[in-house]
């Protein structure tokens, strides 16, 4: 178990390593940013003096080392924009979006999880036909489209909910229901697929043939195997969502890292946005990692792999 444990950490932070590398480098390759950052109207000498107080003039893996080693201190720099420390920012933009993530994350599993077990017992009939269109509809559809139908039907004509903010949990119902619903197809797919080829395996037949309940041959026996690939998918779903919530944070006006992520992407504030995208990335390899242990609790056999 442990060499298991060790093998996923170092790809863990050999993929941190190499994201954090295209991250810084994205960045510098998109042009001058001493002269992003100084403006059209400014002159030569202010662009140079901007060069320097920034140390955009050191050489490019001097840079790199420095603010790699500044981040693995929790130290992104200043907002070029707002006055605040980036990290301050993201202190205060990271509990909304890990918020919404989570409530999101759970609307869909609790959704898409029983939903792909019925469709899977009823296999086709008209209750896995319907179970397959929603899923259908989930993935084709927008996930800003869906979000706008929710704020018009719930907000503004039924007044159930708030169209925006964050004051309360009620704010977080329609966008995490319109998050939620994204992710909600693969979940559902992935969990019918793994149920059909467990329920037609020999260790299901031989539970039936013993005369235990069908209840618990489904959520007891079946279910447990069923589940073990949706373990690593719902990682990579949340992950999906803390770094895919900028549409749903910008239709409904919450204030969390994908709206801040916008406003610094149009006010070229380059230090927020390498800070929320070298941060999403870690989550999001951190949750693949937690997955994979996971797994490897589930399923013993990915163990010895």
């Amino acid at each position: 178990m442990w060499s298991y444990v060790i093998r996923r950490l170092l790809t863990a932070v050999s993929v941190a390593i190499t994201v954090s590398v295209i991250c810084f480098m994205l960045l510098h390759l998109s042009g001058d940013l001493a002269t992003a950052i100084a403006g059209p109207e400014a002159t030569a000498a202010q662009v140079e003096q901007i060069r320097v107080q920034f140390g955009l003039n050191q050489p490019i893996v001097f840079q790199y080392v420095h603010w790699l080693w500044s981040a693995i201190h929790l130290d992104f720099g200043k907002s070029y924009f707002f006055t605040d420390s980036v990290m301050t920012l993201i202190q205060q933009r990271l509990p909304v979006t890990l918020t919404l993530g989570a409530i999101a994350l759970s609307v869909a599993t609790l959704v898409a999880i029983p939903l792909g077990v019925v469709a899977a017992i009823k296999q086709d009939t008209w209750i896995d036909r319907l179970a397959l269109t929603i899923a259908v509809f989930g993935q084709a559809m927008p996930s800003f489209f869906f979000g706008l139908a929710l704020i018009i039907i719930f907000a503004v004509n039924l007044h159930w909910f708030p169209a925006g903010g964050t004051g309360s949990w009620q704010h977080f119902v329609l966008p995490a229901i319109a998050l939620g619903y994204y992710a909600t197809p693969s979940i559902m797919r992935l969990t019918r697929t793994g149920m059909l080829e467990v329920l037609s395996s020999d260790y299901i037949r031989t539970a039936r043939a013993k005369g235990i309940s069908e209840f618990k041959v489904v959520f007891k026996h079946a279910l447990r195997n069923a589940v073990i690939p949706v373990v690593a998918l719902l990682a990579v779903e949340l992950g999906f969502m803390l770094g895919g919530s900028v549409v749903i944070e910008s239709v409904f006006s919450l204030r969390g890292l994908g709206q801040l992520a916008w406003d610094s992407i149009a006010r070229n504030d380059y230090p927020v946005v390498q800070a929320v995208v070298l941060l999403i990335a870690v989550f999001y390899i951190a949750l693949t990692f937690i997955a994979d242990l996971l797994n490897a609790v589930l399923d013993p056999k990915l163990r010895i792999r």
